[in-house]
């Protein structure tokens, strides 16, 4: 699929855009890969990690539409992985996670558009269904931006969908990374923000393959969302610091108990895959009427329950202690 293609990631010097680009150098001889940020430190370290070729290292910020085009030339896939991400720090800067998660998914969608890109993945997260914080609320803002976009596009050929997942293990800026500081600085007990909390569980590789599975699979216009576990936070605990004890602390502000990834208002929207769901747009392309039960691999999907949502503290599938050990110790973390 990504043979002799050109490939640019936004925000590509990140914990997803380093595992990406090493996946699809294992996998496909691509013509390029573009690493498309801001932060020129991370660019370095990243090229001292990844050694290849085909990897070109544009410092710039989605922020930017003239550079962001200049990068974009000769592209064919864009993965949109740049954004504001740390709750509080966008509850305390409005304006700045706006302008990168809102305005940057603009400037993505119109510079892809200009240079004629074949297709366009962004990752939204769990925090994007029924928002309560501004990270949240700008993703999904940007989910809707790109989800429109294929209206946007006309008589182009671009098609742009989104992936939604839940948390990262291990990822930056991660519970994990934080509870093993604090045990291997010598604490005495873990806090715990709320006994009741679960949260989705996804692998960094696995968030990559769910990636480059819906290149192949979208149409244009769709939100997948892996079936993926859950987990809940006292026995994340459990399974890093056994033998150490756990004290409440309290939901922090922008935080739920439970995430979610399809919302029962978007029921009637939600196909069920073997091993994904669908969001359906609540729009109707003007270009086209695509039917979403078949997706571009012949996989087939069904209509959910009316009331169906897929929401961490109701999922079927709970890690226990164990299995949260082997998925840390398989992500290395």
């Amino acid at each position: 699929m990504l043979n002799g293609k050109s490939v640019l990631i936004t925000g590509g010097t990140g914990s997803f855009g380093k595992q990406y680009v090493r996946t699809i150098l294992n996998r496909y001889t691509p013509r390029r890969i573009v690493i498309y940020s801001r932060d020129e430190m991370k660019q370095f370290e990243m090229s001292q990690e990844i050694n290849s070729p085909v990897l070109r290292y544009f410092i710039g910020d989605v922020r930017d539409r003239d550079r962001l085009n200049r990068a974009m030339r000769g592209t064919e896939y864009v993965i949109h992985a740049a954004a504001l991400k740390q709750v509080p720090a966008a509850e305390y800067n409005p304006t700045e996670c706006v302008k990168t998660n809102i305005h940057g998914a603009e400037n993505v969608i119109h510079t892809a558009i200009e240079n004629g890109v074949e297709k366009v993945i962004a990752l939204s997260t769990d925090k994007a269904a029924s928002p309560i914080n501004l990270y949240g609320a700008t993703k999904l803002v940007s989910d809707k931006l790109f989800v429109a976009a294929n209206n946007l596009a006309g008589g182009h050929k671009t098609i742009f969908s989104a992936v939604r997942y839940g948390n990262v293990v291990g990822s930056r800026g991660s519970v994990i990374p934080f509870f093993r500081k604090l045990i291997q600085d010598g604490a005495t007990a873990l806090p715990i923000t709320d006994p009741r909390m679960t949260r989705f569980w996804i692998t960094l590789q696995q968030g990559v393959d769910f990636v480059l599975k819906n290149f192949a699979r979208m149409k244009g216009g769709e939100i997948f969302v892996p079936k993926i576990p859950s987990v809940r936070i006292v026995d994340l605990g459990r399974a890093m610091a056994p033998n150490l004890p756990q004290h409440v602390i309290g939901i922090r502000p922008g935080e739920k108990l439970h995430e979610v990834m399809c919302p029962a208002d978007d029921a009637h929207l939600t196909l069920e895959f073997e091993d994904h769901f669908v969001i359906r747009p609540s729009i109707v392309f003007f270009h086209t009427d695509m039917d979403y039960n078949i997706n571009q691999l012949g996989e087939r999907g069904e209509a959910v329950a009316e009331d169906f949502s897929f929401n961490s503290g109701t999922n079927s599938h709970f890690l226990n202690v164990e299995e949260i050990q082997e998925y840390n110790r398989i992500s290395n973390v």
